[in-house]
């Protein structure tokens, strides 16, 4: 049995999880998967790493380069993450003929196509499981399992953070500063949380599922996303009222003008399974023609969860290292399809307005949306405060660009106040 070479650079949350898994479950593989792998190089810029991880000082560096060149490693591990040191990693590592197994969600979103063509220029494979979901299977069963399938749709909860931070607004009332505050506390949100809560980290996501899923390449830059800021305790109390609950949704369907594809907090009934996955756990829901509904769920962060989903990338490129096998399918972006502008989207829609508490609000309202085209399916109306009103209207089916041109209308009107909260509304 070859013994498998591998380098792993970046000793972080996830890169110590890998170091976890391989030595536990070393003897494992070989038993069951038939395949001996073993970490030889490593390197991290921070050094304490390499003695807390207890790694042999010699097999140690702090210059990634090192890696790289060691002509005896197979398969360089690339956890570092980002667009910038880690697009160099993984090319170099390609170029020098070496399969890359990486968890970069930002990179294969930004630049997958280039990647993906440097690993089949070198004739060597490029997996990334990890990108999306954590520790849960996606990518693979998209590629290979429902690879008989049409994919009409994927969907999900993909951001633990926003999850963890929705879940607590839900069910105790917490405001959103309250919210994070608490998940930063927990060590769920970066002490930076823009690229969860302003949902880049599931635009990012969203991108690599679409691109597997409809065979097109789809980037980053292309998905509409808004993120929850905006979202309040009422928003949440009102959903639940009308038997729905709020999400941070990653969508993404073909359609047959293109791919509808976008990241914000979306309504969904309560009855969908989608509606009951809480706290920092995701879930990506798939429909294809032929096997219909299906729905993947687990953790989506953490050190193990991930680690996981890197290790099994691992094996399956050391096997076919093993059995000299050529690299198992990649880049199928071959179908060309538009992304459709946002502004094209139909939908429902709630909208939460804070208005003067006076006679013909309600009426100068829907005059506007009626103008527009809007049509009104259910409307509450509150006292907020003394002399303010909140009204929430949920929408009919209607077009973006519609609903967007009466809002900028209504928020003109002398009695209007704000428009609080407008959130899109699915019905799956």
């Amino acid at each position: 049995m070859r013994t498998i070479r591998v380098g792993l650079i970046g000793l972080g949350t996830v890169g110590s999880g890998v170091v976890e898994i391989l030595r536990l479950h070393a003897d494992d593989f070989r038993r069951r998967a038939g395949v001996n792998v073993e970490l030889v190089r490593f390197a991290d810029r921070t050094t304490d790493r390499f003695a807390s991880l207890r790694l042999p000082a010699e097999a140690c560096s702090t210059d990634w380069h090192d890696v790289i060149a060691d002509e005896t490693v197979d398969v360089v591990i690339e956890l570092i993450g980002g667009t910038g040191v880690a697009k160099e990693v993984v090319l170099a590592a390609l170029a020098a003929g070496k399969s890359v197994v990486t968890a970069n969600k930002a990179l294969m979103a930004t630049s997958g196509e280039e990647v993906m063509e440097a690993a089949d220029k070198a004739g060597v494979d490029i997996a990334f499981e990890a990108s999306v979901g954590g520790g849960i299977p996606i990518i693979g069963p998209l590629k290979h399992s429902l690879i008989s399938n049409e994919i009409q749709t994927v969907m999900g909860v993909v951001n633990g953070t926003t999850n963890y931070m929705l879940t607590r607004m839900a069910e105790d009332g917490l405001d959103y500063a309250t919210a994070l505050a608490e998940a930063q506390a927990k060590g769920f949100a970066e002490a930076d949380p823009t690229a969860d809560v302003d949902g880049h980290d599931a635009a990012a996501k969203i991108a690599i599922l679409s691109s597997i899923a409809f065979n097109s390449r789809v980037v980053m830059s292309q998905v509409s996303a808004e993120g929850i800021r905006g979202l309040a305790p009422e928003d949440l109390a009102y959903a639940r009222e009308m038997g729905y609950a709020i999400k941070l949704l990653a969508i993404a369907r073909r359609m047959p003008d293109g791919i509808d594809v976008r990241v914000h907090p979306t309504m969904i009934r309560t009855s969908h399974p989608l509606a009951s996955v809480n706290g920092v756990y995701n879930a990506i829901y798939v429909i294809g023609d032929a096997v219909g509904e299906t729905m993947f769920f687990g953790e989506g962060a953490g050190s193990l969860p991930a680690a996981s989903a890197v290790v099994g990338d691992l094996i399956e490129v050391a096997r076919r290292i093993q059995i000299g096998c050529a690299p198992l399918v990649g880049c199928t972006c071959t179908e060309h399809l538009e992304v459709r502008d946002m502004a094209e989207l139909e939908t429902e829609y709630y909208v939460r307005l804070e208005v003067a508490d006076q006679p013909g609000v309600l009426a100068a309202v829907a005059s506007v949306f009626g103008e527009h085209g809007v049509s009104i399916g259910s409307v509450i109306q509150k006292r907020a405060a003394e002399g303010v009103a909140q009204i929430v209207y949920v929408t009919h089916l209607a077009r973006e660009a519609h609903v967007r041109a009466a809002l900028a209308e209504i928020d003109a009107l002398e009695v209007t106040d704000r428009i609080a909260s407008v959130i899109r509304v699915e019905d799956l």
